[in-house]
């Protein structure tokens, strides 16, 4: 398929609770890095790749996610407004690009789990396959490669495995001898789910229900791998998820010195 028709499903109505100092008043696909939000970020890796259809599962506050994307040139442009009779629209200028997205906004739910919300989205998927990740990471992902992985298995479902960042020193024991020692290591051995899926569609139906209490990563993906659909897209590269103040921290602080490892897009006019 042309990657250009294949909605990429975002699951961003989650309440951010452990970043509070920066969520609270937010959902936390809205928390920024970079002046952006975060969801924004994850929008353009996939659009990097050629994708240009969202559905995004709102929760909390949804409301705010939707009222960003309805304002975009103005959150993104210098412009001028007259008030005076007449005409009142404003005139930008100096603006990002214009994005050629499409976006379907889907209220899913205050307290849905991830599960639930995906299955109540399955009305606007209309292609035999569809992309799925959480609204609160970021990643150098590969997603052209991840649609060849997933093609190549023949499974229902692909998801991305990712070594695990450590908030711990890494000991390499060899009896009573430490024969190593790493302080928090960017990456440990193993490999753990860094979101960034592919599915087919009967997933939606085969695999979900509307019980507010179903994760998607419990029942549904449990069950995937038991009937051995499950392939795994192993990626080696940059991936961080922003679960505390301090990931937000190292974020922005990436961003702001131009060494961002997930941005593969071109800048915009902003250089955004």
């Amino acid at each position: 398929m042309d990657q250009s028709d294949i909605p990429v499903v975002i699951l961003c109505g989650g309440q951010g609770t452990r970043i509070r100092e920066v969520s609270e008043r937010l959902p936390k696909g809205m928390v920024e890095i970079g002046g952006r939000p975060i969801l924004w970020h994850i929008m353009k890796l996939y659009s990097h790749y050629g994708f240009r259809r969202f559905v995004l599962c709102l929760g909390y506050k949804g409301w705010v996610i939707k009222q960003f994307f309805l304002d975009y040139r103005a959150h993104t442009s210098d412009f001028t407004l007259s008030l005076s009779k007449g005409d009142h629209q404003p005139q930008f200028r100096n603006g990002v690009a214009d994005e050629n997205w499409e976006i379907t906004f889907a209220e899913t739910g205050l307290a849905a789990g991830t599960g639930a919300r995906l299955r109540r989205i399955r009305q606007y998927i209309d292609t035999p396959q569809f992309m799925v990740t959480y609204g609160d990471g970021v990643s150098a992902v590969d997603i052209e490669s991840l649609v060849k992985v997933h093609e190549a298995g023949g499974r229902v479902g692909t998801v991305t495995g990712v070594h695990p960042t450590s908030k711990f020193g890494e000991m390499q024991v060899d009896g009573d001898l430490v024969a190593e020692f790493n302080e928090k290591p960017t990456h440990v051995n193993g490999w753990v789910s860094g979101g960034y899926f592919v599915f087919e569609r009967s997933f939606l139906d085969d695999y979900l229900d509307d019980d507010d209490d179903l994760f998607l990563e419990a029942a549904p993906l449990q069950k995937l791998a038991r009937d051995g659909q499950l392939t795994v897209n192993m990626h080696e590269g940059f991936w961080a998820a922003m679960d505390t103040y301090k990931d937000y921290e190292w974020l922005n602080r990436h961003w702001a010195t131009g060494e961002a490892p997930w941005k593969l897009w071109t800048d915009g006019a902003r250089g955004w």
